[in-house]
């Protein structure tokens, strides 16, 4: 138990490492491509680079550990991840910026094998509070990363990304001497030369096949969408709803990050021991509902800090169960695999999200953008309550 603990505690620091990375380069690296002239669409297309890079070779990466072993795959991830901080700390052109983000997302996205990895040590009645320790890792980084990345940028634009860098340095050392390997060579799944495609359709044709993963799967894939719809464009929505400044967003940003902590460490894996998933599912989506259609009858932007409470606790609650039924319907020898079509599924929202609140914000009015998202979050609650609860709740851990 005490082996078990350790290489959770190290799986949520790689993690941690990865969303560091990524949130630690958003509030500067607007304005280090602007530098280089980028006008405002170019620099929407740096900040997508990363996830059609890694809706590409998520379910690559997800197979090759099923074949190779998760600690190799994990190695190289954050490998790749340094060089491409190391690349953006040095980039004296955009052509370079858009190298380091496609490296990034190309490889360095290790959330894939990790989420196996929790998946190969935990038995399935302690998987839920796993992918919630994993949930804590997103909130921690997002808590920390703008505001460090934000007060470094101060120093020039080079010393954030270095410093992102030095972290995934820190993280490839305890990945190799720390963290035994999971997949036993009798238990490897031989890779084939096909899943190399660019798209390899027939991995998610094969697994929305599958009846219960091809629900949970869909269902992963609208909450990603309504999540990423409203908070890539975030900052614009509070503008134009409540003229909010940009200290007053990076304030809002943080209290996410601190009430996502509070929730999923103190509440929510309360809730994982006493309700069972298909009832937990329910109850974070219908929380979210709630949260995105509230804004409209708000004028003050402190009150907005009511629906980001509201929007956590969903959240908190549903990302975990998801990943936990997903790990659970998966086949027991293709839990990377699966795992890896989820996250180019996740990848895929982030790709369309941000376009498409975009142009929500651009012909509509602001509020359309929180309902919008609820409609979305709507339909994947169909999605749930389609599924007899007896057979969804057989799904989920003994309570």
């Amino acid at each position: 138990m005490k082996d078990l603990d350790r290489r959770l505690w190290i799986i949520f620091v790689i993690q941690v490492t990865e969303i560091l990375g990524f949130s630690l380069i958003l509030p500067f690296l607007p304005f280090y491509a602007q530098e280089y002239g980028a006008s405002p669409l170019v620099i929407g297309l740096i900040l997508t680079v990363f996830s059609l890079f890694q809706f590409v070779s998520a379910p690559i990466l997800g197979s090759l550990s099923d074949s190779y072993g998760r600690r190799p795959m994990l190695m190289l991830s954050q490998l790749s991840t340094f060089v491409s901080f190391v690349v953006l700390g040095f980039a004296n052109s955009l052509l370079w910026i858009f190298i380091s983000r496609a490296i990034d997302g190309l490889l360095g996205s290790n959330l894939t094998t990790a989420q196996a990895y929790i998946s190969d040590i935990t038995q399935e009645k302690d998987r839920n509070r796993a992918f919630n320790l994993s949930s804590i890792a997103f909130s921690v980084g997002f808590l920390i990363g703008p505001a460090i990345g934000g007060y470094l940028s101060r120093f020039g634009y080079a010393v954030p990304a270095l410093v992102a860098a030095g972290i995934a340095l820190i993280s490839i050392a305890l990945t190799y001497f720390y963290l035994p390997e999971t997949v036993k060579d009798k238990k490897r799944t031989p890779f084939e030369i096909s899943e190399l495609k660019i798209f390899n359709l027939s991995k998610f044709t094969q697994y929305l096949k599958i009846e219960e993963l091809k629900i949970v799967l869909w269902q992963f894939f609208l909450f990603s969408l309504a999540h990423v719809v409203w908070t890539s464009n975030f900052a614009l929505y509070g503008d134009r709803k409540f003229g909010m400044t940009a200290d007053t967003i990076g304030f809002m940003l943080a209290y996410v990050g601190f009430i996502n902590i509070i929730l999923r460490a103190g509440v929510v894996p309360k809730l994982l021991d006493k309700y069972s998933d298909r009832s937990l599912n329910i109850m974070g989506i219908f929380l979210i509902i709630i949260g995105l259609v509230i804004p409209p009858f708000l004028t003050v932007s402190w009150s907005f800090l009511i629906v980001i409470t509201i929007l956590s606790l969903g959240i908190g609650i549903s990302r975990p169960v998801l990943n936990g039924i997903i790990s659970k319907v998966a086949p027991k020898n293709e839990q990377g695999a699966v795992m890896g079509v989820a996250n180019s599924l996740g990848s895929m929202a982030q790709i369309v999200g941000p376009v498409f609140g975009g142009w929500l914000l651009s012909v509509s009015f602001p509020d359309s953008l929180m309902l919008v998202a609820a409609v979305i979050m709507a339909i994947s609650l169909v999605l749930v309550l389609q599924e007899p609860a007896k057979k969804t709740d057989s799904l989920g851990s003994p309570r």
